[in-house]
């Protein structure tokens, strides 16, 4: 075996003196001339600089990282103001929605209008009927009838299969706006064709078959109206409770407000069938209903931008901000046109339009903003942390025990 070469114990011991020189042992680290006079170790080696090697190791071990005080809530320098973590701000998973948007289009906010002019129209036919007034009573009628189909058009294409409609009512449940929506149209939807179909009794002959059918029709439309209109309040309303019942927040948070603003949509959507049918001498009824469709909607619409906080905010910005300002407007315009027009056939007719497009974009305001709040993660987050701070700073902590940190 052939001997070690000299330069590698030399090596070594090098690297054994520079372990020693940078141990944290302060004896050894502040004793000065810690070498040999004549620069040898005192191991007997080569003669090895303590002063470049050993200060450097030692200043490199024992000196803590830079920007270690910063990430660890350490002391600056030492001892100063002590620095904490900033507080994390919130942001979506790859910046994708918390919550999935309602694949819902523009035929469900059609939905919604239309069902709202069918519960309007049975109302206004019903106090046409009531009161004497053939005119409101045949537009309303029929209006209804053509309002509640185009409503099962608009159903059905979201569906996909008509099939599935059929489907619901299988079963009956309370607690399911859906299902309760299900069941209110089968109701609705057959009372109102009976009542419109009644209107035809005029047109048939006096003999025979069909007269006979004839004189049968208004007293049984007489009835299936009624049941339509008592029927109506539930069929305009439903939609709001369907709408608060889903995750989405600026709906969900609205859950006191929909229904109201709903309602009164309807009533203003049958008032300006009955300002445009009837003649102003006749249009009483459609008067009254503009006014309190007008107040309801315009009270609900203003407590949803107001109430909410920062989920009012789609309610205000963007395309359902233009759609629900307008439709405050037309719908102001449109009830002080019925109110001063009573006199005016032409007035009264462009306050009837302006009444029916106030509730188409009202209903087209309130589908937006709903969509534009799920689609953003700040109108999910937030509200949540809001809640939960809310909680944590109303429990009660029995005595002697510590407050959870705030996180």
């Amino acid at each position: 075996m052939s001997a070690p070469h000299p330069e590698t114990g030399d090596r070594f011991r090098r690297f054994r003196d520079r372990l020693t020189n940078a141990s944290p042992d302060p004896s050894a680290a502040d004793r000065p001339n810690a070498s040999a006079a004549d620069g040898t170790d005192r191991s007997g080696g080569p003669g090895v600089r303590r002063g470049a090697v050993g200060a450097d190791s030692r200043a490199e071990l024992t000196s803590p990282r830079r920007g270690s005080a910063g990430r660890r809530g350490g002391r600056r320098g030492g001892g100063g103001e002590e620095l904490r973590v900033p507080e994390a701000e919130f942001t979506s998973y790859y910046g994708r929605p918390i919550l999935k948007a309602p694949v819902w289009k523009w035929d469900i906010a059609a939905y919604l209008f239309t069902g709202g002019l069918a519960a309007g129209s049975s109302l206004l036919a019903a106090g046409g009927q009531l009161t004497g007034r053939p005119a409101l009573r045949r537009a309303g009628r029929v209006t209804a009838l053509g309002a509640v189909s185009a409503s099962a058009v608009f159903l059905i294409r979201d569906l996909g299969r008509p099939a599935r409609f059929h489907h619901m009512l299988r079963v009956a449940k309370p607690t399911s706006p859906m299902s309760m929506g299900t069941w209110i149209l089968t109701a609705y939807g057959p009372a109102a064709g009976v009542a419109a179909i009644a209107e035809a009794a005029g047109v048939l002959p006096r003999h025979g078959l069909l007269g006979l059918a004839g004189r049968a029709l208004p007293p049984i439309g007489h009835a299936a109206g009624l049941l339509a209109a008592g029927t109506a309040p539930a069929l305009a309303t439903y939609t709001g409770v369907l709408l608060a019942d889903t995750a989405v927040p600026s709906w969900h948070e609205a859950y006191p407000e929909l229904p109201v603003i709903f309602a009164g949509s309807a009533l203003a959507s049958g008032a300006g069938v009955g300002l445009l049918a009837a003649s102003p001498h006749e249009a009483g009824p459609a008067r009254r209903m503009a006014v309190a469709g007008a107040a309801l909607e315009l009270y609900g619409a203003h407590r949803v931008e107001t109430r909410l906080g920062l989920l009012s905010e789609p309610y205000r910005r963007g395309r359902p901000g233009r759609l629900l300002r307008a439709g405050r407007l037309l719908t102001a315009g449109g009830v002080a046109g019925a109110l001063l027009g009573r006199r005016s056939r032409a007035v009264s007719a462009l306050s009837g339009a302006a009444l029916l497009a106030a509730s188409v974009l009202t209903r087209f305001g309130i589908f937006y903003g709903g969509v534009a709040s799920a689609r953003d993660p700040r109108y999910t987050v937030v509200p949540q942390r809001e809640r939960a701070d809310a909680r944590r700073t109303g429990m009660d902590l029995p005595s002697g025990r510590a407050a959870p940190p705030t996180v």
